[in-house]
């Protein structure tokens, strides 16, 4: 099954395994297809079902599917044989804290906080676990559908951090000791570059995922 292999071939068409995908459908459908892409090899790998994968329910799985991607053989997601799934209780904050900084009356905004939520409990960078190329798409998609929340970034904080921060802001203590984060001996744990190869394109090159 073939992948984006770079920035420029993605930015040309959008593939799910070797489904083309229009890049006029707009930058949500790219990132969906992006998110879709890593729940089939997870799936393929026996690693996660489908919804376990997305975080969303075999209903909306199915809504995204047939709404965005007609031309995929949905019977590659085995959605006849996965359950709907609870969040444990880390995933429900961080769908909570998204949720309430979703675009008010926005599916769209609604279905990417339970997707960000559960992506971002994996090992990875959330980015990369999103599937996506690069951190700027990510910023970008929390700017278009969490505006205040992504605003609130003013200093660059990876964005995972940032969300676990705002919880515990939200909770009413501090996420570390330190007197600031300039002072703090893990900042470049919170603040360090965000770089590395896309997941995608690690498979493209049969690399193992760490």
């Amino acid at each position: 099954m073939s992948f984006w292999s770079d920035e420029r071939r993605h930015s040309q068409s959008r593939s799910i395994g070797q489904w083309p995908i229009d890049l006029e459908t707009g930058f949500d459908q790219h990132v969906l297809a992006c998110v879709l892409s890593r729940a089939l090899k997870e799936v393929e790998a026996g690693e996660a079902t489908a919804t376990e994968a997305t975080g969303l329910s075999r209903a909306e799985l199915q809504d995204v599917l047939t709404r965005n991607f007609p031309a995929i053989a949905v019977s590659a997601f085995a959605l006849d044989e996965v359950t709907d799934r609870e969040p444990d209780m880390e995933e429900e904050l961080l769908r909570g804290l998204l949720f309430a900084h979703a675009r008010p009356g926005d599916p769209v905004s609604a279905r990417f906080a339970k997707i960000i939520a559960r992506r971002a409990l994996c090992n990875n960078h959330l980015w990369q676990d999103l599937g996506l190329f690069n951190r700027a798409a990510l910023s970008r998609l929390l700017a278009t559908h969490f505006p205040m929340l992504a605003a609130g970034n003013t200093k660059n904080m990876k964005w995972k951090k940032y969300f676990y921060r705002k919880l515990c802001e939200a909770e009413g203590f501090s996420l570390c000791a330190a007197p600031s984060c300039r002072e703090c001996n893990e900042f470049d744990s919170c603040f360090g570059p965000e770089e590395g190869e896309s997941l995608h394109a690690r498979i493209k090159n049969g690399l193992a995922l760490d």
